[in-house]
């Protein structure tokens, strides 16, 4: 009688590879739970960006034809500025109010409240236009 032979894993390499991983996922997954604030960040960054680029557009058009485009005498008056307005989804975005004087350039804040998260903030240029 001729004896077969058998192959696999035997138990302890199934338990070795079990505790590698088990390793690995915990000094992995640390690494990831801070994403929610990244991510808020990520989205602070984009609507900035939006808003210094609606703001520029609106002077290009302004200073072409006086008629086109909107008055901009404060920051705040970016948000009319983007389709829709600022988000609403996932939190509440605020513009700190400042003075922008026509012809000139300022730095303005945006600022992001996630629904249970910390506050971000952004910066974004806008561009003062009568």
């Amino acid at each position: 009688m001729r004896r077969s032979q058998q192959s696999g894993f035997t138990l302890i390499e199934l338990v070795i590879v079990i505790v590698i991983l088990g390793i690995l996922a915990a000094v992995a997954i640390p690494r990831y739970i801070d994403l929610k604030q990244e991510a808020a960040q990520a989205a602070v960054n984009g609507v900035a960006g939006s808003l210094g680029s609606a703001m520029a557009v609106n002077y290009a058009a302004r200073s072409a034809a006086p008629a086109k485009g909107s008055a901009v005498a404060n920051c705040t008056d970016g948000a009319a500025l983007l389709q829709g307005g600022l988000p609403t989804q996932g939190g509440v975005y605020a513009i700190t109010a400042a003075a922008v004087a026509p012809g000139a350039a300022t730095t303005c804040t945006l600022t992001f409240t996630p629904t249970g998260g910390a506050a971000v903030t952004s910066t974004f240029t806008a561009l003062g236009i009568a």
